[in-house]
């Protein structure tokens, strides 16, 4: 515990100040997009104990630091299609090259992870791109509601949970620890909700826009299964492949995956959530 405290005291004030920059250039979100791509990415095949294949994963790497930005800019959008065929062209090549050592299987998974974690994560930095005034409470929201899940989970787990959730994947789940992290997020996505208009009020000297608190709830409850989802998953390759968390880098914590794997399916739903019921709506006087 002391070593979780102490990491989220060091890991917090930065999570701030980043979240600030990216107030003021989105540029500087897709920065902090890609770098956790990239080792979020390396973490999982280090894990795999892909990374002996070290051609294969300078192309993975380069692949995930690229990924992002496609996404984020406008002029760069149209030359994803073609940047991920020469990925996976790449990457059949160079297991030609090494077909009588590296499976199939494993090729796919090394795909896989290199296309889905980068995109999941980069959703954080192209909600400041797609929605430039709201983009850094979208990604507020989407963490906040990801991460007290989880922490509402682990309290309510610890103190109260009997029942186990999963106990073959994740032992220490429990549906008490469940119920506990999904009405933890409700309660803070209405304080979020309330409080970025309230933020709104005192800063500026009057209200400009109106938050749609049932959207953000019911965001909430559906945020709190894909978050659950995403840790389940998570869970469920740290043990096929024998590994307790997936690095060391955040003591405490685990590893950049380890803290980003609920967020994983809940960023790209929050971002198809607002391309078509938009939770924040302007004030016309």
């Amino acid at each position: 515990m002391a070593k979780r405290l102490i990491t989220a005291a060091i890991g917090v004030p930065i999570g701030i100040l980043i979240i600030f920059l990216g107030s003021l250039s989105p540029h500087v979100m897709s920065a902090a997009t890609d770098i956790l791509s990239i080792m979020a990415v390396f973490e999982v095949l280090s894990a795999a104990k892909y990374t002996k294949y070290r051609s294969i994963t300078v192309l993975s790497l380069m692949f995930s630091a690229l990924l992002p930005m496609f996404f984020c800019y406008n002029e760069l959008r149209n030359y994803a299609i073609p940047v991920a065929f020469l990925f996976l062209v790449l990457l059949f090549a160079f297991t030609l090259m090494r077909h009588k050592e590296i499976k199939f299987e494993e090729l796919g998974f090394i795909a896989f992870i290199s296309i889905c974690i980068p995109f999941a994560i980069s959703t954080l930095a192209f909600f400041c791109f797609q929605w430039q005034e709201h983009g850094i409470f979208l990604v507020v929201y989407t963490l906040v509601t990801a991460w007290v899940a989880d922490g509402g989970a682990y309290f309510a787990g610890t103190f109260l949970g009997k029942h186990k959730l999963c106990p073959e994947i994740s032992p220490k789940k429990t549906w008490e620890g469940f119920f506990g992290g999904l009405i933890t997020a409700v309660i803070f996505a209405v304080m979020l909700g309330y409080g970025y208009e309230l933020w709104d009020i005192i800063f500026t000297g009057s209200q400009h826009f109106a938050v749609n608190i049932p959207i953000l709830v019911g965001a909430a409850v559906v945020s709190t299964f894909l978050g659950l989802l995403g840790d389940l998953i998570a869970s469920l390759l740290k043990r096929q492949c024998g590994v307790k968390d997936f690095s060391e880098i955040l003591p405490g914590h685990g590893g950049v995956m380890d803290r980003f794997d609920s967020v994983l399916f809940v960023a790209p739903f929050i971002y198809l959530l607002c391309k078509s019921l938009f939770p924040i709506t302007e004030i016309v006087i």
